[in-house]
């Protein structure tokens, strides 16, 4: 079977790599001149353990089932990371009520290395923490994102499969039991395959409206979640990640890390009508109010402006978050084609379970 994966991320690449290790010939199409150019290289780059989700979802059996991968392949491939844990914190009574919910919902998903402490024993491992409570998740980690996603083109590769660079794809449609497709860009052309996968990100939704014979009526809304992110200046003041209790549309402004030991602060969520990557000064205000609750000693002066990433959301303000949406041909009816919508967070702790996932879903 000849499969055209649409996107470069982590999840694209993922997908690409399991085809072509089980013997199928995998072709990537991707839009930019390089990998992880979206939402891949924009994000915390967080191993997540897998206890916000609920029971039964896909995005709690592919966030359980992808860390333990992830962590798998990380060590196998050399790939840079680090179980540093990660500690989910209250401070006041509400947010305790919501730790407690997500570390009831934690044991329900099966997720290991799970504790609830109190804030005198959170305080004990993070000194500069103000908490009234936590839950300690041990399997919490931090991996090197490009080092991710140079590891797994290298798999890819070696099984056969390839990249296509600066290959938007314009449009899909049906040639008798496969798929033709239109590939734009400054050499324009067009490839039969016997199926297709749609991991383009923020761009899925267009390209589901672009394919032939695909019900319009199930290509769901795109809402677009900015978040940004601020460096902290000076010396890091935690060696786990902090995370407060979760917000409306993400996880709250959090304290991440990076591999070499750096700190900053993000993502906050600021909904959006287009595509803007671009971090206001401004919100470093409310940034200081939100990481002050549980870290009182942020020093005036120490937060600027870093990045920017947008999730790609399928439920807006105020709605209850949307699972990840994965429309295969048993959903849909139309063989050989698969859409991911809504691969926001936890996508990257998830790609190489979603990649077992749409490759069953294809069959052979």
């Amino acid at each position: 079977m000849e499969v055209l994966v649409i996107g470069a991320g982590v999840v694209g690449l993922a997908v690409a790599r399991a085809l072509s290790l089980r013997g199928h010939g995998a072709i990537v199409a991707e839009a930019t001149r390089g990998l992880g150019n979206g939402i891949s290289s924009r994000n915390s780059e967080v191993i997540h353990g897998g206890m916000y989700y609920p029971s039964g979802s896909l995005r709690a059996r592919h966030c359980v089932n992808g860390r333990r991968l992830l962590y798998a392949f990380c060590e196998s491939h050399g790939v840079p990371h680090a179980r540093c844990g990660k500690l989910i914190v209250a401070t006041n009574d509400l947010e305790q009520a919501k730790i407690e919910g997500i570390y009831e919902q934690g044991l329900a998903n099966g997720v290991e290395g799970l504790s609830f402490l109190t804030g005198a024993q959170a305080q004990a491992l993070e000194p500069n923490l103000s908490c009234t409570g936590a839950v300690l998740s041990r399997e919490t980690g931090i991996v090197d994102s490009h080092a991710l996603m140079l590891a797994l083109q290298g798999d890819l590769e070696d099984a056969g499969g390839m990249i296509a660079f600066h290959a938007p794809v314009a449009r899909i449609a049906r040639q008798g039991q496969g798929w033709i497709v239109q590939i734009g860009g400054v050499d324009p052309t067009e490839i039969a395959v016997d199926a297709v996968v749609n991991a383009a990100g923020l761009g899925a939704q267009a390209l589901a409206r672009a394919t032939e014979g695909y019900p319009p009526e199930r290509v769901p809304p795109l809402v677009l979640a900015k978040g940004n992110y601020f460096g902290c200046l000076g010396r890091p003041a935690f060696s786990r990640l902090i995370y407060p209790a979760p917000v409306d549309g993400g996880l709250g402004t959090h304290v991440t890390l990076d591999l070499a030991g750096r700190m900053r602060f993000g993502p906050d969520v600021e909904w959006i009508e287009r595509e803007d990557y671009e971090v206001d000064p401004r919100r470093a205000e409310s940034f200081y109010a939100s990481i002050r609750r549980y870290w009182p000693g942020l020093p005036d002066g120490a937060l600027v402006p870093d990045y920017s990433g947008i999730r790609p959301k399928l439920t807006g303000p105020g709605e209850k978050a949307a699972d990840f949406m994965i429309d295969g041909p048993a959903e849909h009816g139309l063989p050989g084609l698969v859409h991911l919508f809504g691969i926001e967070s936890p996508g990257l702790t998830s790609c190489l379970s979603l990649a077992e996932d749409v490759a069953e879903r294809l069959g052979d």
